[in-house]
């Protein structure tokens, strides 16, 4: 328990740090959107392909994926029939508002997590590959389907996965660690140094985000939304994720808590970027962001306590 507590201080520090940076405007204007680019397109491509390339792969792919996979679609999929049963909104904003339910931010705040309170970072792979080569590919087809009129191909949709760079980084880790093959230490030292970037360039960045907004305004008209939005994703779904990895896989221990805190995991960034490109559910998106951002470590903290 003391070591979850140390690094789950480890991570609060750093973002306190970030967020005060930004208040100072201490790197100018652009730097949040500087720090998440550089973590994004070079930092944790990086990271990934480090961690995984020495990664047990049948211990992270076994239970864990099914569980991550799992349990996002069961949560979004209560949070459909309460959206169009209670709320009656939408199809698509339905959609945009179950996809904030239940997509966690596994990148920006999950590779920290990993790192410093599960001891690996590589135990955040299942939730990334999931997401972003399955789970939010089939949102993006179906809003662009329902919003556009017009389907989405195939052929765009693979583009969009395979030109990730969080997609090409895991898949590079995942054939050096099932092929057994080493980088050159010409490639591997710098890869190591950049690699070590990504965490901390990913929490300031984290940090200066806290307070750039504020959430659950009423003029929107979607606090309902939100508030469901923030409960499901920070009790739902680490609860279906605890019942199904425990009772149905019969996981326990540290695999166990590893699989529920990514599951704590607050909604992800680009769920709001996507709200954003097709113009849809934006306020539920952002406020659930930003209040799942907020609350989602002591939520994990408090799922450490339970969990022993």
């Amino acid at each position: 328990m003391l070591a979850v507590i140390e690094g789950f201080s480890v991570v609060w520090i750093v973002i306190l740090v970030g967020w005060f940076v930004g208040r100072r405007k201490v790197l100018g204007e652009n730097a949040q959107l500087v720090l998440s680019r550089l973590s994004f397109f070079v930092a944790s491509p990086a990271l990934l392909v480090e961690t995984l390339a020495r990664a047990d792969l049948h211990t992270v792919f076994a239970e864990p994926l099914l569980v991550a996979a799992s349990s996002a679609v069961i949560t979004a999929a209560i949070f459909l029939l309460v959206t169009r049963l209670w709320l009656k909104r939408s199809v698509a904003e339905s959609l945009l508002a179950a996809m904030s339910s239940s997509t966690a931010n596994a990148a920006n705040l999950g590779i920290p997590i990993a790192a410093y309170v599960l001891g690996d970072a590589a135990l955040i792979a299942p939730v990334l590959v999931f997401q972003l080569a399955f789970y939010t590919p089939v949102y993006l087809m179906l809003l662009d389907s329902l919003t556009s009129g017009r389907r989405a191909t195939p052929g765009r949709i693979l583009l969009q996965i395979i030109s990730n760079p969080m997609i090409l980084g895991t898949a590079v880790g995942l054939v050096l660690a099932s092929t057994g093959w080493h980088l050159p230490s010409l490639v591997a030292e710098p890869l190591h140094l950049i690699a070590g970037a990504a965490i901390p360039a990913i929490l300031i960045a984290f940090g200066m985000s806290l307070g750039t907004s504020r959430p659950l305004n009423p003029a929107d008209g979607r606090r309902p939304d939100i508030l469901v939005a923030t409960g499901f994703k920070l009790i739902l779904h680490p609860l279906i994720a605890y019942l199904l990895g425990h009772f149905a896989l019969g996981m326990d221990g540290a695999a166990l808590f590893a699989v529920v805190v990514a599951a704590s995991l607050p909604t992800a960034q680009n769920v709001y970027v996507t709200a954003q490109r097709y113009q849809v559910g934006v306020a539920v998106a952002k406020d659930t962001v930003l209040l799942t951002t907020v609350l989602a470590i002591p939520a994990m903290f408090a799922v450490a306590f339970l969990l022993g």
